[in-house]
């Protein structure tokens, strides 16, 4: 007796037009695939090519290796948090600025979601046991900032939570930046078929397939609200302190320069080679709410 498969098609309203897609067919759409790179506004039609990118990465990595050299041996501590749609590239993007890093002074910090014993503390409090000491470049992957998004969008806290978490988390990032951490809030934003296309590939990627959840399928039909919480995110969380740093993220090879090149711009680290480090694309990096709109 064979097995009902279950039918994962949505219907999803992009650009006033009714779209059904199917995360489990094995070819992507054609309204996909002819804008999974310009989707959402995406300033570029071609992806920045591998030769060009290889070579400006490695230059930047170098200078992240100093980076390192200036924390050790001045104390420095780097906290940086990733944000941004799901499939947006952010565990890319932490390997990238890991790569030649000393793991044990740079690591990442991917929580699951809360224990019991969590669920009964300060919101705060497991992140907070993981912030730098000395010396040290700490990488969230997704950060307490899943308050003002998944939670709120999936019901998985109440409105008094989302609101309180808004007013709260601005006084939280000052003390952290008063205490001479070195704070930086990266969101990471794709279009719609950018998002489409990157869920299909894993799906129907055996290397991948552990990237997509139920919850990313669950969340197909939620853009706007996603859009919504992230504008209020945004809005209510961009500090002279601890501004957000927003980038476009449809190509992962620009996104990745970008988000390097801003940290290495934001430090003043010893041998700092200003021609390597080269200049950001203000079509892909911007600050604030105001650069999506």
């Amino acid at each position: 007796m064979s097995e009902t498969v279950k039918d994962r098609s949505v219907t999803l309203t992009i650009d006033g037009k009714e779209r059904v897609f199917n995360i489990d067919a094995p070819v992507l759409p054609d309204w996909v695939e002819d804008k999974k790179l310009t989707s959402g506004d995406f300033p570029y039609d071609k992806k920045l090519g591998r030769e060009e990118y290889e070579a400006e990465i490695e230059a930047l990595q170098i200078e992240l290796v100093k980076v390192q050299f200036w924390q050790q041996a001045t104390g420095q501590r780097i906290m940086a948090l990733f944000e941004g749609r799901d499939a947006a590239g952010k565990g890319g993007s932490i390997a990238a600025v890991r790569e030649y890093l000393n793991p044990r002074y740079a690591r990442v910090v991917a929580l699951t979601k809360p224990t019991e014993t969590e669920r009964g503390q300060w919101y705060f409090q497991r992140y907070i046991a993981h912030f730098p000491t000395a010396g040290e470049f700490v990488l969230f992957d997704r950060s307490w900032y899943n308050r003002a998004g998944v939670e709120p969008v999936m019901g998985f806290c109440t409105p008094e939570e989302h609101k309180r978490f808004l007013k709260e988390v601005p006084r939280l990032e000052k003390m952290l930046v008063h205490e001479g951490v070195n704070l930086f809030k990266f969101y990471l934003d794709i279009g719609r078929e950018t998002q489409l296309e990157r869920f299909h590939d894993r799906r129907h990627s055996p290397l991948k397939s552990w990237k997509l959840s139920d919850m990313d399928i669950a969340a197909l039909t939620k853009w706007d609200d996603y859009t919504a919480a992230r504008d209020e995110m945004l809005d209510k969380t961009h500090i002279d302190d601890a501004p957000w740093t927003v980038i476009r993220a449809n190509d992962k090879r620009r996104l990745r320069l970008n988000l390097i090149r801003h940290i290495l711009t934001s430090l003043n680290y010893d041998g700092k080679d200003e021609k390597a480090i080269g200049k950001i694309d203000e079509k892909i990096l911007g600050s604030g709410p105001k650069f999506l709109k």
